[in-house]
């Protein structure tokens, strides 16, 4: 397998974790997207949204979207149950991973470490830490009285909400009160096959 992806993306960080909890090996293939790398007529044809990651198979098929890769990745594996509404939990972390989640922390991360914020960004800075708190909220509320997202097994929805709650601090985020995310921070980080993420 090839996975095309940006070595500080929180979405490849998903994708590059579920592969080492998994032991599987792949090529990987770097592209700034700071410079417009995944916007070339060669990346545009691998993925026309022009956004890594992109997982390519080896029967030369590629996935795009980070929670399609780890679904996909997770079938038949103790990452994704095999009871239908465990399924549904896991599908319905994955869904608020990307729209109440991640368009907040990991944007405010973004745009405080990436790149030179101009003034209609810092106007909505203070909205996307409201929101990212908002979201914080959801999950330590939820993990105060359990270990993982999904019952009591270690899933791809601990994966996918791992990818950026663990880097949010680099979004201004301060996660000291929140102690059921940092207990769940550190289960993550113990499990075999944990990688770190390169810094931002």
């Amino acid at each position: 397998m090839r996975l095309h992806d940006f070595s500080g993306s929180g979405n490849g960080h998903k994708v590059r974790l579920l592969l080492s909890n998994l032991g599987r090996d792949y090529d990987l293939v770097e592209h700034n997207i700071l410079t417009g790398e995944t916007r070339t007529p060669e990346f545009l044809k691998i993925n026309p949204n022009g956004k890594i990651p992109v997982l390519g198979l080896e029967d030369g098929r590629c996935l795009p979207e980070s929670s399609a890769i780890i679904w996909y990745l997770a079938e038949g594996t103790r990452f994704l149950p095999d009871d239908p509404w465990d399924r549904a939990q896991v599908l319905r972390w994955l869904s608020f991973e990307q729209y109440s989640h991640e368009p907040y922390i990991a944007v405010a991360r973004f745009w405080l470490h990436y790149v030179e914020m101009d003034a209609d960004q810092r106007n909505q800075l203070a909205e996307k830490k409201t929101s990212g708190y908002a979201a914080l909220d959801v999950m330590e509320a939820h993990l105060a009285a359990q270990d993982y997202f999904v019952g009591a097994q270690y899933s791809i929805a601990d994966i996918s909400l791992y990818g950026y709650t663990h880097v949010a601090y680099e979004g201004g985020f301060d996660l000291a009160g929140y102690p059921a995310v940092r207990a769940w921070l550190d289960r993550v980080s113990t499990q075999a096959g944990h990688i770190v993420m390169a810094p931002a």
